[in-house]
Parts: C-alpha cells; sequence; structure tokens
C-alpha cells in the first residue's frame, strides 16, 4: 500500500520560509517523478513543481526562482523549500508521485499572512 505523508506548513508571514517534506512508503520511490501541487480556497489544484529521477526540476513560473524542489531517494523524502514566500502562496499543498494519475499524499495547509 502507497502512502504518502506531508509535513512543514503552517502559518507565516510574507517574506518568509517554510520547508515542506514528503515521505513515501510502499513504492520504489527512485523510479518516479515526484511533484508538488496546490489548492487554494475556490480554486483547483495545480501544479507548483516537479523533479525527475534524474534530478531535473520543472517549476511553475510564479514560483521560479522562490522555491525549491529537491529528493532523497535514500530517505524516500522529497521537499519543497519555499522562500519569499507571498499571500498569494496560500494553499493546501500535496505531495504526488507518478502524475496526475498516480498517488497523492492528504496534503498540508501553508497560509502566508501578517
Amino acid at each position: 500500500q502507497v502512502q504518502l505523508v506531508e509535513s512543514g506548513g503552517g502559518l507565516v508571514q510574507p517574506g518568509g520560509s517554510l520547508r515542506l517534506s514528503c515521505v513515501a512508503s510502499g513504492i520504489i520511490f527512485r523510479r518516479y517523478i515526484l511533484g508538488w501541487y496546490r489548492q487554494a480556497p475556490g480554486n483547483q489544484r495545480e501544479f507548483v513543481a516537479d523533479i525527475t529521477n534524474y534530478d531535473s526540476a520543472n517549476y511553475v513560473d510564479s514560483v521560479k526562482g522562490r522555491f525549491t524542489i529537491s529528493r532523497d531517494n535514500d530517505k524516500s523524502t522529497m521537499y519543497l523549500q519555499m522562500n519569499s514566500l507571498k499571500p498569494e502562496d496560500t494553499a493546501v499543498y500535496y505531495c504526488n508521485i507518478g502524475g496526475q494519475g498516480g498517488y497523492w499524499g492528504k496534503g498540508t495547509p501553508v497560509t502566508v499572512s501578517s
């Protein structure tokens, strides 16, 4: 049974930083493309970033230069370092393995507010 568990969300002031983590179990982690998505209130879930098994990363334009996705295959863990956070980054953040048809965590909320 595949499980993804996110952590690291919370309340942060604009300009602050957070580091999200996602630990996976029940899957051969190193074989997959890993991703982070987010869903703001009233909006559809959107792509944030992904990283291939060759460590090639892609980002949505709105987070380029501020967010960094990474992976530790030995720990079956992916990360999303979020810097210079803005109120519009407020959302529930979900980790994903294997794309839209793959596996999802339950999400961790991030609120950026003063």
